[in-house]
């Protein structure tokens, strides 16, 4: 059956139309799943007992089941979620001063191969839907009772790489009538994929686009990001500035700096020239340690004096607080899991 939180409202008029029924009921069942956040189509008590029928018969609510929640000592919560088809997936709940953060997956496994994430080398799966993307902020919000204010796309999988789907998704998280959450309030993260930037800058979504940079010179990043194989460092610079000449909009530009890798003084040099002139801010990621993976977390001592360069020269930076390191949570340690192995 079909997920009805797959739909936005226009198209659910159209789908209830279908079903011989007024398009002014798709706003009631808005209402119900990101108003009241009802988990059955029997909860919606003001639709009549034969359309509450026909949606049984033709959709379903979908519901994720939590598998496993996991609290660090900072508060972060991570949560294992049963998306219902013998695959898991994990979201990030974090608490910053400014409200509540969730940190969304976007696809089961990943496709690109980046050394410092646990997603490396887990097999890609598929995208989630739109309905399921943004069920996962139902069923955080669910379990905590309260409101989030702020979603962040960082979590497993290549946001880009399930572009049409994170966009409808957004559209309903942004919509006054779906999870009314503010497009300002929203940050995409992508590794680099050109095209779809150069698509996202006409979307019309005030989101904060942030970009995974993490070096200064192709053959670094290749190292590190097989995607920039594809799209070098200059093909990514250009799309970056073509995106704030049409939008006027900040990106951020996410590096974790890891040991003897890419935190010195010479790096640091390279970002300035990289990034002169580009209205930007410059995310300093100290890098977690996953299994397997060569890299390790450069010293606070470098990373302190990375972003005091930084900033010396013309370009705003700031330290990413780190959050749920100790349950695994923290950036690039999210792994997705099948529940069949």
């Amino acid at each position: 059956m079909k997920n009805i939180k797959n739909y936005q409202l226009e198209e659910l008029k159209q789908e209830l139309s279908n079903l011989g029924e007024k398009p002014y009921r798709a706003e009631q069942i808005f209402h119900w799943i990101y108003t009241e956040k009802v988990k059955a189509f029997d909860d919606m008590t003001n639709l009549s007992l034969e359309l509450r029928e026909k949606l049984k018969q033709n959709y379903t609510i979908c519901n994720f089941q939590i598998l496993q929640k996991q609290e660090s000592s900072d508060g972060t919560k991570k949560y294992l979620f049963d998306v219902l088809d013998g695959n898991a997936i994990e979201t990030v709940l974090m608490q910053y001063h400014h409200g509540k953060t969730i940190c969304v997956s976007s696809q089961i496994g990943c496709k690109m191969g980046c050394k410092f994430c646990a997603s490396t080398g887990i097999a890609f799966i598929r995208n989630l839907t739109a309905g399921e993307i943004v069920e996962e902020i139902l069923a955080v919000e669910q379990d905590i009772g309260e409101p989030v204010s702020n979603i962040v796309f960082m979590g497993i999988g290549e946001p880009f790489d399930n572009y049409d789907n994170v966009m409808k998704a957004i559209r309903i998280i942004n919509h006054p009538k779906g999870l009314n959450i503010g497009a300002r309030h929203i940050s995409v993260s992508t590794s680099g994929i050109v095209p779809q930037i150069y698509q996202f800058a006409n979307e019309g979504l005030p989101c904060t686009l942030s970009i995974s940079l993490h070096a200064t010179t192709d053959e670094k990043r290749s190292s590190m990001m097989p995607v920039n194989n594809l799209y070098s460092i200059s093909e990514l610079m250009q799309a970056c500035k073509d995106y704030i000449a049409k939008t006027n909009k900040r990106i951020s530009f996410e590096y974790a700096l890891a040991k003897d890798n890419n935190d010195n003084l010479e790096d640091a040099k390279q970002l300035v020239k990289l990034l002169n002139g580009m209205l930007c801010h410059v995310n300093l990621i100290p890098i977690n340690k996953i299994e397997n993976g060569k890299y390790v977390k450069s010293t606070n001592e470098n990373i302190i004096h990375f972003r005091d360069y930084l900033n010396d020269h013309g370009i705003v930076a700031t330290i990413r607080r780190e959050l749920g390191s100790d349950i695994d949570a923290a950036c690039g340690q999210l792994r997705r899991k099948n529940l069949k192995q």
